[in-house]
């Protein structure tokens, strides 16, 4: 078996446990942060948790980075699969940890939803928004000067700031808001490009299929042209033996 089969095997055996834990992560994030008030304890069960998915979804891209033929082209394919892993080690850029748990749901939801455009986009870009909603209210609770406060709030700016509406009302005053803002507006600008495109592409294939001829040969139509060629080769062999 070759380094790349060996590569794809590994990536279906383990397609289901990672998205459980990344589901999992995704809890252990959101449970300290959508309940302030949480006992000293669960959160400290949170945070192990939490480092402890880390780490295995940094121990699953050494893996697969062993696994692949071509270590150089394989780090630089997947340049955001190392940069989500790695960056979220500064405290600014804690909440892009949120990334490396949509990355891997994004993997195998393109694989699970192929040829369903619009659920994918429909639940791709319902993920982002509660993602990003989650992060901008773990940057910006607590603080004098936060404008946001709780997370219908965050989910409101988030929704306003994915279609580029940005209203105003509400917006992120710190560092680590900021950067989710930034990831959000190219977010929602590269799926806004991806849906057009789809779709444009959809519409071509359309009416290139509808240009075709429509008129296609069934069995009963290739038996009688078969049978139509026996009975003149059979003719010409008649002729040929005649003197």
């Amino acid at each position: 078996m070759s380094s790349e089969e060996r590569l794809r095997s590994w990536e279906r055996a383990t397609a289901y446990p990672l998205t459980g834990l990344s589901l999992l992560f995704i809890g252990v994030y959101a449970w300290p942060v959508l309940d302030p008030g949480l006992s000293a304890g669960w959160q400290q069960v949170c945070q192990l948790a939490d480092v402890a998915i880390w780490a295995v979804f940094c121990v699953e891209y050494l893996i697969r980075l062993r696994l692949a033929g071509h270590k150089a082209r394989f780090v630089r394919t997947h340049w955001f699969d190392l940069a989500v892993l790695i960056l979220p080690v500064l405290r600014p850029l804690r909440a892009l940890r949120l990334l490396n748990a949509l990355r891997v749901l994004n993997r195998h939801a393109v694989s699970w939803t192929r040829g369903r455009l619009a659920i994918y986009v429909i639940s791709a870009t319902s993920l982002i928004v509660l993602m990003a909603a989650l992060a901008v209210l773990d940057a910006e609770q607590g603080r004098a000067d936060s404008r946001i406060h709780s997370y219908p709030e965050a989910l409101w700016w988030a929704v306003c700031t994915i279609t580029t509406v940005g209203y105003g009302d509400l917006y992120p005053m710190t560092v680590e808001g900021r950067l989710v803002a930034g990831t959000l507006m190219i977010g929602g600008l590269g799926l806004i490009g991806f849906t057009t495109g789809s779709l444009a592409s959809w519409i071509v294939d359309r009416i290139s299929d509808t240009e075709r001829p429509s008129g296609t040969a069934t069995r009963a139509d290739v038996a009688l042209l078969i049978n139509e060629i026996r009975e003149l080769k059979a003719e010409v062999e008649a002729l040929k033996r005649e003197p």
